[in-house]
């Protein structure tokens, strides 16, 4: 298959709590997948665990499946709720990846919501979640 971009998201869990890579199988089991939507899981303390064969398509983000590669990393959310987030196995994860795949968009899955109000954009009042709480696009994933 052809690969053209790269979605990160979060689990969306509280950085207080574990979410292993079996409790995000469970999860999406319970939703009547196949097991993980994801290709990769990274835990909050950065190990890096493959979830689903890069030539599997994911279900991840819909409509975007059949071109991408889905990341998840652990957590997302603060002890008190707010937006949070762990980079750096990520970065290293994206680096990889874009040595495999040159020329691949890294987006998050925000970035994919629809622009309701046609202006060109993703703005915040109109990403469907906030995932992955934070602007992927500032971060630097070339070396």
């Amino acid at each position: 298959r052809v690969i053209n971009l790269i979605v990160v998201h979060c689990s969306a869990t509280k950085a207080d709590r574990d979410f292993t890579e079996q409790d995000l199988e469970v999860c999406h089991r319970r939703r009547g997948m196949n097991g993980p939507g994801y290709h990769f899981y990274i835990r909050k303390n950065g190990d890096i665990k493959t979830t689903r064969p890069i030539e599997k398509i994911g279900a991840h983000a819909r409509g975007y499946n059949a071109q991408s590669i889905g990341i998840c990393y652990e957590g997302g959310i603060s002890e008190r709720g707010r937006p949070e987030d762990t980079k750096h196995s990520l970065r290293v994860l994206v680096r990889a990846l874009l040595v495999d795949y040159p020329g691949c968009k890294v987006c998050g899955h925000r970035d994919l919501s629809p622009d309701l109000n046609g202006n060109g954009e993703i703005e915040p009042e109109e990403w469907v979640k906030q995932c992955p709480c934070f602007d992927v696009s500032k971060e630097k994933y070339s070396k």
